[in-house]
């Protein structure tokens, strides 16, 4: 399936956005939210994927005030600094803002409702998706340092799903037991924890990907995303 690359503006500039349509082309979207990595091959697989399910898939380029277009590879040792480097730079509140600017023209492009998807630091926006943005559906995938966010989960009114990897080793096991006590508490927050699994365990090319869970969890976000974008 190919994709397309849209530009979506803001105050500040532009940035581009991967965008791979269904081949009825039309349907409700999904923003897929990077890794540290940029919208590399992965995430496009993951807009890919969603396409070929019905969906308007989108991935905005979150770094592009730092390196536009950067696409890294994790198993490569100075890819990965490079990433950490980016993450070291990276603005979250510039990017859910650029996150709500690439819903509102997922908006446009689709059926109307828009959900999104994140993965690492993608898990944060995703979260900080669904506390700050009109999302309609939010999957956070082992987001790193949600614990520090935890005061805007009153925000949340959308059904939104939290995936905690149980031996995320950049996700404390008091950080992940603070998640878990605090969003337990918000009826719109569904949690979801992986015994025994590791930061980016859903990443298929990944050193810790299981796809058992990865299908477990898979499964879980299409399943949300089926009934609250119909």
């Amino acid at each position: 399936m190919a994709g397309a690359k849209i530009s979506i503006h803001v105050e500040d500039g532009s940035f581009d956005a991967y965008v791979a349509k269904p081949a009825s082309g039309e349907g409700p979207a999904i923003i897929v939210i990077q890794e540290i990595f940029g919208v590399n091959p992965w995430i496009r697989e993951v807009a890919d994927r969603y396409a070929a399910m019905g969906y308007v898939a989108v991935a905005p380029d979150l770094f592009w005030r730092i390196r536009p277009g950067i696409e890294l590879n994790d198993r490569d040792p100075g890819e990965l600094q490079q990433a950490f480097d980016l993450f070291g730079q990276f603005d979250v509140a510039k990017g859910v803002e650029d996150i709500q600017a690439t819903i509102d023209a997922a908006r446009v492009m689709s059926s109307g409702k828009v959900g999104a998807i994140g993965f690492c630091l993608g898990g944060l926006l995703a979260f900080l998706t669904a506390c700050r943005t009109d999302a309609d559906a939010v999957s956070s995938y082992y987001g790193v340092a949600i614990d520090n966010f935890l005061g805007e989960a009153d925000k949340i009114s959308k059904p939104t799903l939290v995936h905690i990897a149980g031996e995320d080793k950049f996700v404390s096991k008091d950080a992940q037991d603070k998640i878990n006590k605090v969003l337990a508490n918000y009826t719109a927050v569904t949690l979801f924890n992986y015994s025994g699994e590791e930061h980016a365990f859903a990443r298929d090319r990944g050193e810790h990907y299981n796809a058992e869970s990865a299908e477990l969890a898979n499964q879980r976000s299409e399943d949300l995303f089926k009934t609250a974008l119909s």
